[in-house]
This record gives C-alpha cells, sequence and structure tokens, in this order.
C-alpha cells in the first residue's frame, strides 16, 4: 500500500483525526499542543498520527490535503484546518459542536 493510500485509508476508518507532531499526552510542538488540547476538552474520543513517527506520510500528506503545515484535523474525511483554525472554532464552540455531533453519528452507525 503506497502512503497516498495509507492516508485515505486512516481518514476513512477514523471520524475524528488528528496528524499532529508527538502524541496528545506528549506533543512535540506547540501548535500541536494547542490543537489536540481543544480536541480533548470536546471529551470525545479521536485518533491521532505522529507524524515525526511517520515521515512518509509527513511527506505526503501536504499534497494530499492541499494543506502545508502540521496539525492538520480530519473530521469525517473533510480537512476541518490547522491549529489557528481549530483554535478559532474551538473559542467560538464551533469545534465542540463538530466534535460532538460526528462522534454521535458515528456511534448510530456502529
Amino acid at each position: 500500500m503506497d502512503t497516498i493510500e495509507r492516508i485515505k485509508e486512516q481518514i476513512a476508518e477514523n471520524s475524528i483525526l488528528l496528524y499532529m507532531k508527538g502524541s496528545p499526552k506528549l506533543p512535540s510542538c506547540g501548535f500541536s499542543s494547542q490543537a489536540s488540547q481543544a480536541l480533548i476538552s470536546c471529551e470525545e474520543k479521536f485518533a491521532y498520527i505522529d507524524i515525526l513517527q511517520n515521515p512518509d506520510i509527513r511527506a505526503e500528506l501536504p499534497k494530499y490535503a492541499n494543506w502545508p503545515t502540521f496539525p492538520q484535523l480530519w473530521v469525517d474525511g473533510e480537512l476541518v484546518g490547522g491549529c489557528d483554525i481549530i483554535m478559532e472554532m474551538f473559542q467560538q464552540g464551533e469545534l465542540q459542536t463538530l466534535i460532538k455531533e460526528s462522534a454521535a453519528k458515528n456511534k448510530s452507525e456502529e
């Protein structure tokens, strides 16, 4: 399986997915830290991929997503955005709504 296929599979299999540097418990950059903290405070499970452990994904995802930076939040197969967008949505209450709706929808599908 090539890298783009792996990325597509990861996005398809995880309704809430954060591509980040490090992990939510041990983020390796400030932007990834902010983004993962915002997601954690939504109190729904989310998946993450540490791009520092996956250099192939780190190289290919920006081209696939047409988004140059990390972190990247994907919800229900759609790119939401990076740290600035995540934080802005969080402060306006939009992120919480999006995450809760996605989690509820995916619980009902299981």
